[in-house]
């Protein structure tokens, strides 16, 4: 079945967070352009559709994880996950994007021709009975980094014998009850943070299990500065400055994390201290063996996680699983948890590209064996550009970044008459030393996976800087014609 025999000018892959804001470049930024978006889903929002857990909230300031072009107007800047993908909804009803919008409609293959300079996309139905075929001149990926199936789940020893639910947090059952009963969480990540004192106010006790500690820094959910500039600025001003405000403070904790690693982790470590008091075992609990965002810090509003644990409701255990048992799980250690509800915050499993398969003329491709050009193109491969945010601040400050590079890579496309565009390796690039797509970053769920991204060089423009500032330049205002991209 096909979709229809028009060659669309752009495709987009998801109507997440991303897709909704490059929709809205594309028609902003290519008036006329004809596009359509592909969500696998049957509704938009991404990730702020699909997770459900209790708590679920952003871990960045809405600030910079909105989009630029649309101020974020709510008191809350770490906002919950309703109220953000309320946000997406809006965007998407106040520019007009929602007839441009196919659901069920997952991407399985990709195919670039030469011969008709086009992609053809094959996608089907989430009962698997509806194929559709569409052909594009340009590809933008928005489908994240992760698959949306399923999430990283090991399986433990004995696993079987527990005689109560394991959930993994990306399925969260509608019907989950866990007033009253007590509550394990294995993970200490962003959702293991989030989980356990929302959790606790109706459980009868929540224990976080965790190998190794991570680091967890308190913030006020309401920027003050943000909330006062907003009484006395227009609302795009007070919203551009207060995002200025949150990416420079951003950069500059990250900087220090890299050229003063001690003095900041000393810092964290003196604030948690703070809020736990001089008894509780800091040390054990939340003093990581690697340095400050060598992986991702977690944020807790509030200090709602350190004042659950303060009042009773929540225990951190940092030990390992011996095995799991009827009523809980034995540890490494002899001490067994006692548990109704176990709860496996374990981690995503992140994918290329959405888990779609694509080739080249027919001929697959495997993006290892390709550089990433400037972190959002791939050496070879032509009209597909890939968004991917940062790991070290909000993931739409580069999402933003890459739609309106996509846009300005059309126009120019346009201006010269051409019809395909893609990196090439110069001479002087082809001895270059290769480093993975995301480096100096040691989370278990992209050391998993890295092995199947598109590797980075060790020169310009072959680098994923995961660095706002740089990106700006090398994304919003580095020419084109840059002797790397080869137009035709």
């Amino acid at each position: 079945m096909s979709a229809d025999n028009e060659i669309l000018d752009v495709v987009i892959v998801g109507a997440g967070l991303s897709g909704i804001g490059a929709a809205v470049h594309l028609k902003q930024q290519c008036t006329g352009k004809t596009f359509r978006i592909l969500e696998a889903r049957q509704s938009m929002g991404g990730t702020w559709d699909l997770f459900r857990y209790p708590g679920i909230r952003s871990d960045s300031d809405m600030h910079t994880l909105g989009y630029r072009f649309k101020p974020w107007k709510a008191a809350k800047a770490i906002a919950d996950g309703p109220a953000i993908l309320d946000y997406i909804k809006e965007t998407a009803d106040e520019y007009q994007i929602k007839d441009s919008i196919r659901y069920d409609q997952r991407l399985m293959s990709a195919d670039w021709s030469d011969e008709q300079a086009c992609w053809t996309l094959a996608t089907q139905s989430a009962s698997g009975e509806t194929q559709q075929t569409w052909r594009c001149r340009m590809l933008l990926m928005c489908a994240g980094y992760y698959s949306y199936e399923h999430g990283h789940a090991p399986t433990f020893p004995d696993q079987a014998a527990f005689k109560g639910p394991i959930v993994h947090p990306q399925h969260w059952p509608e019907d989950l009850d866990y007033q009253g009963k007590r509550v394990l969480i294995i993970g200490s990540g962003a959702t293991a943070m989030t989980l356990a004192p929302s959790m606790a106010d109706k459980a009868a006790h929540v224990t976080m299990l965790q190998r190794s500690p991570t680091y967890v820094v308190s913030r006020p959910d309401k920027d003050v500065i943000a909330n006062t500039l907003r009484k006395v600025l227009p609302e795009s001003w007070a919203y551009g400055i207060t995002r200025w405000k949150n990416v420079l403070l951003s950069q500059w904790i990250y900087r220090r994390s890299r050229t003063q690693p001690e003095k900041l982790k000393a810092k964290i470590l003196e604030m948690v201290r703070k809020e736990l008091g001089p008894d509780y075992d800091v040390e054990k609990h939340f003093t990581p063996t690697y340095n400050p965002w060598d992986q991702r810090l977690c944020l807790v509003p509030n200090a709602d996680l350190f004042k659950s644990i303060k009042a009773g409701k929540t225990e951190m255990v940092t030990d390992h699983i011996e095995r799991f048992t009827e009523d809980g799980i034995l540890l490494k250690s002899g001490r067994t948890l006692q548990a109704d509800i176990i709860i496996s915050a374990t981690g995503l499993q992140m994918q290329v590209l959405g888990g779609a398969g694509f080739s080249l003329n027919g001929q697959p491709i495997d993006f290892a064996d390709t550089w990433a050009y400037k972190g959002l193109m791939y050496s070879g491969v032509p009209n597909l550009v890939m968004t991917f945010g940062y790991i070290n601040a909000s993931w739409t400050l580069r999402a933003d970044l890459t739609a309106e590079f996509f846009c300005r890579l059309i126009n120019h496309m346009d201006a010269l008459k051409v019809k395909s565009c893609r990196p090439m390796l110069r001479e002087q690039d082809k001895a270059m030393q290769p480093r993975p797509f995301i480096d100096d970053f040691s989370a278990g769920y992209m050391q998993r996976m890295m092995h199947r991204f598109p590797r980075q060089g060790d020169r310009e423009p072959w680098l994923n800087p995961q660095d706002y500032g740089k990106d700006r330049k090398l994304l919003s205002r580095a020419p084109l014609d840059d002797g790397v991209l080869v137009f035709g």
